[in-house]
C-alpha cells in the first residue's frame, strides 16, 4: 500500500495559510488525477485543490473552516483505501478559527493591496509583531473594528495555547471594550494608534433611523474588504480628477467593420476594452511617472506595465484582474486576455497571481451606461482611468471649406490621480494623450 499526502499549495508569494471552505470528497471516495478534493480561501482569492495522484481519500486531516499553513498535509490518499494511522502531532497544525457564516465565494486582490498600502498608512500591526499568534480572521476583525495591537494583546484567549479566537474578539467588541485601554501601572499610557479608516465608528449610527419594513443586510466578506480598501485609499491619497472628451468616430467605425471577422476567426468578441488598454500603455510609455507607487517618502518607478481592469461580478462586487506586461501584447493578444480574465473572474476561477502586481487600473463605466465617473485609486497605485459610454453627439467639424455640424461618436475619459506625487499638469497631459491615441485611430489597421 502506498500513501500520498495532499499538501496545502502555495497560493501566492505573500500567502502563508488558507481556510478550508468545503470538502468536495468524503473519506472513502475515489479520486482521479487532477480531480478537485476541496475548496480553500485565502485573503485574496478562492480556489480548488486537486489531487496529483489517483486513489481513495482515507483521511481528512482538517475540518471545514480550519486554517492551514501552506505546505502542511491536509489529507491522505491511498491507492488501496486501507486505513492509515493518524499523523503525529507535529505534522498537523492546531485547528484555528472558523470562518464567519455568509463568506463570499469570490475574494479579490483588495486585501493584498490594502496590506501594501498599509506600509505607508498603518492600520493594525501584523500578528508577527505580537507576542502571540493571531489568525488572519482575528486580524481582519481587529482591523475592521479599529482594535489596536495593544488592545489585542489584552484580550484573554480561550483557544489552544491561549490563542484569541473569533468568539473571544467578537465578545470583546460586543462588550464595548474597543475604546482606548486603561494604562497599566508599570507603564505610561501609550499614544493612541492613528487609523485612517473611520468606518467602524459609523457602524452603529444607522440603527437609530430604522423604520418599519427596513431590512438590515450584513456585509459579506468581500464587500467588507472593498469598503475597507476604498476608505483607506481616500485617506491615503488626495484625489484629483481630470476630464477629457474624445471623438472616437473613426475608432467606432473601424471596430464595427472588423468585429464580425474577428469573431469568425478567433471565436471571441472584440470589445473596446483592449483598445483602451493599448492606448493607456502607449501613454504610460510617454509619461512613465504615472506608472509608479509610493512607499513612505520614496517613489517606486515600475519597469513593467501591468494594467488592472475592474470587472463587475454577478454578486454586485468587483474584482481587478491584472494584465501583466500589457505593452508587449498586440490587439489580438489583449482581446483574448481581456475576455479570458473577465470570464474567469465571473466564474471565480482566477489564480492569486492574476489579481496582484497591477501598476495602473482602468474601469469601463460606460458598460453601465454612465457617461463619466470619478474612480477611486486602486492602492498602492497612483492613478486610475474611467472610460465613459460612447454616445452620438452633434459636433462642429472643421474643414478646409469651413465649419460644419455633424454627428460624431464621443466619450469622456476621467483620470483620477494621487496629488501627492502626480500634479495637474502630468495628470491632465496623460489623459489627453490617451484621448489622442483613440482619436487618431488608423481606420486601415488590421487585427
Amino acid at each position: 500500500m502506498s500513501e500520498y499526502k495532499l499538501i496545502m499549495p502555495k497560493m501566492g508569494e505573500s500567502i502563508a495559510e488558507a481556510t478550508i471552505i468545503s470538502w468536495l470528497k468524503n473519506e472513502g471516495d475515489s479520486i482521479d488525477i487532477d480531480e478537485a478534493v476541496l475548496e480553500i480561501a485565502t485573503d485574496k482569492v478562492d480556489s480548488e485543490v486537486p489531487s496529483m495522484e489517483a486513489g481513495i481519500l482515507v483521511k481528512k486531516l482538517y475540518n471545514e473552516g480550519d486554517v492551514v499553513a501552506v505546505g502542511e498535509a491536509i489529507a491522505i490518499i491511498s491507492d488501496t483505501g486501507s486505513a492509515v494511522s493518524a499523523p503525529e502531532a507535529e505534522n498537523v497544525s492546531a485547528v484555528v478559527e472558523k470562518t464567519p457564516e455568509g463568506v463570499e465565494s469570490v475574494v479579490d486582490a483588495i486585501e493584498n493591496t490594502v496590506s501594501e498600502a498599509q506600509n505607508t498608512a498603518s492600520l493594525v500591526p501584523s500578528s508577527a509583531e505580537a507576542n502571540r499568534f493571531y489568525s488572519p480572521l482575528v486580524m481582519n476583525i481587529a482591523r475592521t473594528e479599529g482594535i489596536s495591537m495593544q488592545h489585542l494583546e489584552t484580550i484573554p484567549g480561550t483557544g489552544k495555547e491561549g490563542r484569541v479566537t473569533k468568539k473571544d474578539i467578537l465578545a470583546f467588541v460586543k462588550n464595548g471594550e474597543v475604546s482606548t485601554p486603561a494604562p497599566q501601572a508599570s507603564a505610561p499610557t501609550p499614544a493612541p494608534v492613528v487609523t485612517p479608516n473611520p468606518a467602524p465608528a459609523a457602524k452603529s449610527a444607522p440603527t437609530t433611523n430604522l423604520n418599519p419594513g427596513d431590512e438590515i443586510i450584513e456585509m459579506g466578506r468581500m464587500r467588507k474588504l472593498i469598503a475597507d480598501h476604498m476608505v483607506m485609499s481616500k485617506h491615503t491619497s488626495p484625489h484629483v480628477t481630470s476630464f477629457v472628451e474624445a471623438d472616437v468616430t473613426n475608432l467606432v467605425n473601424w471596430r464595427n467593420k472588423i468585429k464580425g471577422e474577428f469573431k469568425a476567426r478567433e471565436g471571441e468578441n472584440f470589445t473596446f476594452t483592449p483598445i483602451f488598454i493599448e492606448a493607456i500603455t502607449k501613454a504610460i510609455k510617454d509619461f512613465p511617472m504615472i506608472n509608479i507607487s509610493v512607499s513612505g517618502d520614496t517613489i517606486i518607478k515600475h519597469k513593467n506595465i501591468n494594467v488592472g481592469m475592474a470587472a463587475a461580478l454577478p454578486s454586485g462586487n468587483l474584482i481587478v484582474p491584472v494584465i501583466k506586461n500589457a505593452d508587449f501584447m498586440n490587439l489580438t493578444g489583449l482581446a483574448k486576455t481581456v475576455n479570458d480574465l473577465a470570464n474567469r473572474a465571473r466564474s471565480n476561477k482566477l489564480k492569486p497571481d492574476e489579481i496582484q502586481g497591477g501598476t495602473y487600473t482602468v474601469t469601463n463605466v460606460g458598460t453601465f451606461g454612465n457617461i463619466l465617473g470619478t474612480p477611486i485609486i486602486n492602492q498602492p497605485q497612483v492613478a486610475i482611468m474611467a472610460m465613459g459610454a460612447i454616445v452620438k453627439k452633434p459636433a462642429v467639424i472643421e474643414t478646409e471649406h469651413g465649419d460644419l455640424i455633424g454627428i460624431r461618436h464621443k466619450m469622456f475619459l476621467s483620470h483620477s490621480y494621487d496629488h501627492r506625487v502626480v500634479d495637474g499638469a502630468l495628470g491632465g497631459m496623460f489623459v489627453r494623450r490617451v484621448a489622442d491615441y483613440l482619436e487618431q485611430w488608423d481606420v486601415n489597421r488590421e487585427v
